[in-house]
């Protein structure tokens, strides 16, 4: 593979306007592409084939209006009096909420008897004839203000209900300021504003095309708003890191006197090779998210990982392509910054990544067992996790349907925030009142009514309304007594369904839980459900994958078990934060509830693929000098002495790009955002650089082991480039010279260039 880079590299580097052609033309290309389909988005969270998302396109074919959103309008009379004294107003506002566009009913709180104890505020339900996505641009606030009448006459009115949920995303420049972060990373790390701003330019192509690119696709599927912020968040982040590998090596190589035509090809030969396979994990992890069957999350998993791929094909191609317009003035200038730092790489100085691994490995299991145990203590939390969809409840402080969500919750009880429905469908004609009532008694609390029953009726609920559909067709309203996300509702679900063969053989009906809460809770436990599975796949993966890499038995496993710890520990910041309510408001946290139901797998999955990012990088320098002499704890200080730099500029880009996108208020983009940026922070430096080094040092020579048949089975991928040979200039203390045999890449040699050989 590294040959093959190599000659990529020099071609791109020889070729340089034919690349950067092509490139700007797939940019026209894209960008053209999405003028021309335009951009729509639906943020309904959907899953084909469940009872509810079943039922619900039932409903909608039966009675579209019933299927259709709804809002609610909460009126609240001051202090001492009672909305009965304002009911004029109130009937004139109905009328006129009445008359707003795709409005199909609104209902009197008088007539409905939607008024709260004591009398202080009104409920009236408007229901829409088409769906969130249908409405009219300003449907909702034609609504708003509908409700003058009522306002102008001195009652407090709100209005919310789920036509005013959304997720959708809008990103504002506050998200880069991750760029600017990322921008000042760069220059110090690599010593050069040129560098830096030819990394961050190729970082920026290749996030715009993916992201075009993605977009162009996506408007032939359905395509939710959050997916580009992932596709962007994700590529931005690797693009930046990838070409920082390969550029920094560069850099490196034209230090030691390298002809710069030459060191491109190597470069990408080499650490070009480390990109590949980082991006490989990447991808299939993110493409992996199809697997668990929810249309959305497969969209934004394949979204994500396209722009991961144009991100390393243009870490591959386009980066050596300005490489040759940059020709020697990458060369750090003598006495630079840069060079000093290059020299005392190249002079095996103590810099300060060996210093950090000289310490962690001089007692290595004290340093592995500090590290194991402060992340599991982290990770405690996550034993109390748990999973819902966005609502109301978790919007913006102060936002229309916050408002209307928390004064329904105080006047009516948090039941009616999230009503279920029952769809009791193809009973007779003549006998399908009855059977609606019974169904409704049964559930709502009357005992006696079903045969076999003591009780009839279900804990938690307020109230079960039936109301006729069609002829063969009935809605029965389940009102609990708890909050759609509270655990107490997905329990109720569970009874209604575990009695639905019961009511069926009565009625003679079907009957199905569905409506926008239960759909909710069928979302939330497919992906809990899928959660364990879709982990095991992923660190299953990863061995396979660092196997064929490092051609080791012990390393991949090692990698594996870390970037657990890098998981549950996330994992535990998360809940511990957004469920427990820890410093929500230092990270702009709207309130305290149930984690989103995205966030863990997703988490996983780019998680996974940044952890592979810093252990293959990382990992393969160590192995570098392995295989050309070094002692195991001499491999792990030269690979510290390379790597580390570069791994802990990576991290710091990943970690601020991803921070910058806590500034969103959507609830599935921060919870995403914080879980990424507190997992790139632990995996780069507390494990990749701190656990890693101490592990592989107590391994010692046993880490490198492969049995002689797995030798012979495995490819030799050659991502440390030992088949490129080696350099002509700079080369490092344990490369041999250049007439010296090869040494052997399926297996580490026999003792270290500074050992003693051993006596026979």
């Amino acid at each position: 593979m590294s040959t093959l880079l190599q000659r990529l590299g020099r071609a791109s580097f020889r070729n340089r306007w034919v690349v950067v052609a092509v490139w700007l033309v797939v940019l026209a290309g894209v960008a053209a592409a999405v003028l021309v389909r335009g951009l729509s988005f639906d943020d309904r969270f959907t899953i084909p084939g469940s009872e509810s998302q079943q039922a619900l396109d039932r409903l909608t074919e039966v009675s579209p209006a019933a299927a259709g959103a709804s809002a609610q309008v909460v009126f609240i009379a001051p202090d001492g009096q009672s909305v009965t004294d304002f009911q004029q107003a109130i009937e004139q506002t109905v009328q006129a909420m009445g008359q707003v566009a795709d409005v199909g009913a609104v209902v009197d709180p008088f007539q409905s008897q939607a008024v709260s104890l004591g009398g202080q505020a009104a409920l009236a339900n408007v229901q829409y004839t088409v769906n969130n996505t249908l409405l009219a641009d300003d449907a909702l606030e034609q609504l708003q203000d509908a409700t003058a009448a009522a306002s102008d006459a001195g009652l407090t009115v709100d209005v919310g209900g789920n036509a005013f949920q959304t997720t959708a995303v809008t990103v504002g420049p506050l998200e880069f300021v991750g760029v600017a972060v990322a921008v000042a990373v760069l220059a110090i790390a690599l010593g050069s504003l040129l560098a830096a701003g030819m990394n961050l330019l190729t970082a920026l192509v290749g996030v715009a095309v993916g992201l075009l690119g993605f977009l162009a696709i996506g408007s032939f599927t359905t395509l939710s708003s959050s997916a580009p912020t992932l596709a962007l968040m994700i590529g931005l982040a690797v693009g930046i890191d990838y070409t920082l590998f390969i550029l920094s090596r560069h850099r490196t190589q034209l230090a030691a006197g390298a002809d710069p035509e030459e060191s491109a090809g190597r470069a990408v030969g080499t650490a070009g090779s480390a990109v590949v396979f980082a991006g490989l994990t990447v991808v299939v992890a993110l493409a992996g998210l199809s697997v668990v069957g929810i249309p959305f999350l497969t969209v934004m998993g394949l979204g994500a990982a396209g722009t991961v791929l144009v991100a390393v094909a243009v870490a591959l191609t386009l980066v050596p392509a300005l490489l040759g317009f940059a020709g020697a003035r990458l060369t750090p200038e003598p006495g630079s910054r840069a060079a000093r730092l290059e020299e005392a790489s190249a002079s095996g100085s103590r810099s300060m990544g060996v210093r950090w691994a000289a310490l962690v490995t001089r007692l290595p299991w004290l340093t592995a067992l500090l590290v194991v145990a402060g992340l599991l203590v982290v990770a405690i939390p996550t034993t109390k996790l748990e999973l819902a969809l966005p609502d109301n409840g978790t919007a913006a402080e102060g936002s229309s349907q916050r408002t209307t969500y928390e004064a329904v919750a105080e006047y009516f009880g948090p039941g009616l925030n999230g009503p279920l429905v029952v769809l009791l469908d193809g009973v007779d004609a003549a006998s399908g009142q009855a059977g609606a009532q019974a169904v409704a008694e049964a559930v709502g609390g009357t005992p006696g009514l079903l045969p076999g029953t003591s009780t009839g009726g279900l804990d938690d609920v307020l109230a079960a309304v039936p109301q006729q559909l069609g002829e063969t067709t009935w809605l029965i309203q389940v009102i609990p007594e708890s909050g759609p996300q509270d655990e107490a509702t997905t329990r109720l679900v569970g009874d209604i369904r575990d009695l639905a063969p019961q009511l069926e053989r009565q009625t003679g009906g079907t009957i199905a839980v569905t409506g926008q809460t239960a759909v909710a809770i069928d979302v939330s436990s497919t992906l809990g459900a899928a959660l364990v599975p879709f982990a095991l796949v992923v660190v299953g993966l990863s061995v396979v994958l660092l196997l064929l890499v490092f051609r080791s038995v012990l390393v991949p496993v090692k990698a594996a078990l870390g970037f657990l710890l890098s998981v549950v520990a996330s994992f535990g910041a998360v809940v511990a934060v957004f469920q427990w309510g820890w410093l929500i408001d230092l990270f702009g946290v709207a309130s305290a509830g149930p984690v989103v139901s995205l966030m863990p797998i997703i988490l996983i999955a780019v998680l996974f693929g940044l952890a592979m990012d810093y252990e293959v990088f990382l990992v393969s320098r160590m192995r570098e000098a392995y295989v050309h002499g070094a002692s195991p704890r001499e491999a792990v200080l030269e690979g510290m002495r390379h790597a580390a730099r570069v791994v802990t500029a990576a991290a710091l880009i990943m970690f601020s790009v991803f921070a910058s996108f806590l500034t969103i208020d959507e609830p599935v983009v921060k919870s995403i955002a914080f879980g990424l940026a507190v997992g790139v922070l632990v995996d780069a430096f507390l494990v990749r650089m701190t656990l890693v080094p101490a592990v592989l040092v107590l391994l010692g020579r046993s880490a490198w082991w492969l049995p002689r048949w797995a030798e012979k089975v495995l490819p030799d991928l050659d991502v440390e480039g030992a088949k490129l040979g080696v350099p002509a200039t700079g080369r490092g203390a344990h490369e041999a010279p250049e007439d010296a045999p090869a040494p052997p890449t399926g297996h580490a040699p026999r003792h270290g260039r500074h050992e003693a050989p051993e006596r026979t």
